[in-house]
């Protein structure tokens, strides 16, 4: 059984990997430019989407190739569980704007090479309202095999309950806390 994260970048990824690791899946989170142009070639080779990954992941998230191709894991690799990770829209676009901004800055210092540099809100709220809209419809009947996800709300019993393995004694991993400490969607302290 594999897992996919389908939620897109920005909704708590990085937490739901290390999560992922610490429940014992191997797992990729995003794995740059070069993760996603293996999962398109194995896709145009009709091949197992993963394969062309060393080594081939357990779980994988924040692969863009993966979030939008989710179907085809869905055929290709029977008895998975995919995981849609949320957020509050507000927190996401806020969230996303600064990436873009960090990229734009490292861009000017020679730094970034990439294509993620333009802001643009709107088709960002559009692109989470379609992504969201199209996986639940996909899914609709199956909720053994899709959980909608918010990791900011650290809900280890949730994830555990749906991948069938024991809550571990840990806290909830937070990764990628903004400046003033403060996980996706989740609340300052005092």
């Amino acid at each position: 059984m594999k897992v996919f994260g389908i939620g897109l970048n920005k909704t708590g990824t990085s937490s739901l990997h290390q999560a992922l690791e610490l429940l014992g899946y191997r797992s990729l989170h995003f794995g740059g430019l070069e993760a996603h142009e293996r999962v398109l070639r194995a896709i145009d080779e009709r091949k197992p989407m993963l394969q062309h990954l060393d080594p081939e992941p357990d779980a994988v998230s924040d692969v863009i190739a993966v979030i939008y191709y989710f179907y085809l894991a869905d055929l290709q690799y029977l008895g998975s569980k995919f995981i849609l990770t949320l957020r509050d829209m507000d927190e996401w676009l806020d969230s996303r704007r600064r990436h873009v901004e960090r990229n734009q800055q490292m861009k000017e210092a020679g730094e970034y090479d990439g294509a993620f540099l333009t802001v643009d809100l709107d088709t960002w709220a559009e692109e989470y309202r379609r992504h969201e809209a199209v996986v639940r419809t996909y899914f609709a009947g199956r909720p053994a095999d899709l959980l909608a996800f918010r990791p900011a709300d650290g809900d280890w019993e949730l994830l555990c309950a749906f991948l069938d393995k024991p809550v571990p004694d840990l806290p909830f991993p937070w990764e990628n806390r903004d400046r003033r400490g403060v996980p996706p969607g989740g609340m300052a302290a005092g």
